[in-house]
């Protein structure tokens, strides 16, 4: 990943998808500064497993802000 300030961006919104959700937390606590957690989904794409994927919707908090 190319973290150059001009290759930056921050999007509106964001998707992310576990398996893991120890990095899922990980992950999760990275972004919680600039976005909050809005929807989890669970899905089951493996039956007859124990994995289960996590779909998490993030917005950025100020455009939370800005709406509300």
């Amino acid at each position: 990943m190319n973290n150059h300030p001009e290759n930056r961006t921050e999007k509106d919104s964001l998707c992310n998808v576990s398996y893991n959700p120890v990095t899922e937390a990980r992950d999760l606590a990275i972004m919680d500064e600039l976005y909050k957690v809005t929807r989890i989904q669970p899905v089951d794409m493996f039956p007859h497993t124990h994995h289960v994927e996590n779909v998490v919707l993030l917005e950025r908090r100020e455009v939370l802000l800005l709406n509300n």
